[in-house]
């Protein structure tokens, strides 16, 4: 019973036209948005030689990963929420699936990139030029997108090799893993149980390694003697580590998991924040919570 399956059709989010009219008009603004914010950060960085240290190198790299991040979905997910057949080829999806795996993966490493960074700058200022050379951080930038391209291989490998019949309705408004493995009619126990350990070990050590680098920054912090110094160090913290447990907690709770099985309505909304809020939000705060940004921008 199993057939050659050419194309699947995403069910999306609502069946009423007006929903759609709706959440066509949101989406694409957060898209626009997005899009405008982050080219927005990309150029002043580009074009300000007082930005040109790693820090700033750093954001302009996150900046143009959430650019091709978000394209990866969003534009799609657009068009299906007009388009009467809301469908999408096999290869089509194989190519979001492993654009969308590989790209939030080098986002992970690149956070963790950024977060070493900032301990150097706030813990270890005296050695932060010897440390963070621009060798040191093409190094880190550069294993962060080659290790985030080798990451999406072997998952989306996968996924393509299981057989799916004739019954090709997804219940997302991506290509993502959980409703693949749903869909598919064949044994997906192996497939489940290796994407489980890479998502802990992607996730988690990610995740854990910038909590600690910023609780190391915060120990730092505390010895700082002017009580407004404090406070704007701790208000940059804050913000950065809002959008990183946002990001790492929504992608944890969906990929973390030694089973698939989430409601579908759950997962559509879980993943609205890290596909869609997210690269909007995460270059914004990062920039606008910095000092030399804001002078260069308004410059």
């Amino acid at each position: 019973n199993v057939t050659a399956v050419l194309e699947f059709r995403l069910l999306g989010f609502s069946g009423n036209p007006r929903c759609q009219i709706l959440l066509f008009v949101v989406f694409l603004v957060i898209y626009i948005l997005t899009i405008l914010g982050n080219i927005i950060i990309i150029s002043v960085v580009t074009l300000d030689p007082r930005l040109h240290s790693p820090m700033y190198k750093f954001l302009k790299n996150l900046s143009f990963l959430e650019v091709c991040y978000t394209t990866t979905i969003v534009p799609k997910m657009l068009v299906n929420l007009l388009a009467e057949r809301k469908s999408i080829s096999f290869s089509g999806c194989m190519a979001q699936l492993y654009y969308f795996i590989s790209l939030g993966a080098t986002e992970c490493y690149l956070l963790v990139a950024m977060a070493y960074d900032r301990y150097l700058a706030v813990c270890e200022p005296l050695h932060y030029i010897m440390a963070m050379t621009a060798e040191s951080y093409t190094c880190l930038a550069v294993g962060s997108w080659v290790t985030g391209v080798f990451t999406g291989f072997l998952p989306c490998l996968m996924v393509s090799r299981l057989h799916f019949c004739s019954y090709n309705l997804i219940d997302h408004f991506f290509c993502d893993i959980s409703p693949l493995l749903k869909l598919s009619c064949s044994d997906t126990t192996v497939t489940e149980t290796v994407i489980f350990i890479l998502s802990l070990l992607v996730l988690s050590s990610c995740f854990l390694l910038i909590l600690v680098s910023y609780l190391l920054i915060i120990l730092s912090i505390l010895k700082i003697p002017s009580a407004s110094g404090k406070r704007m160090t701790f208000s940059t913290c804050s913000s950065h580590l809002i959008v990183v447990t946002i990001y790492y907690g929504t992608m944890i709770s969906m990929y973390v998991r030694p089973t698939y099985h989430l409601s579908s309505e759950v997962s559509k909304a879980v993943s609205v924040l890290y596909t869609a809020v997210t690269p909007l939000l995460n270059p914004v705060i990062y920039s606008l919570r910095n000092k030399g940004f804001k002078e260069a921008l308004e410059k």
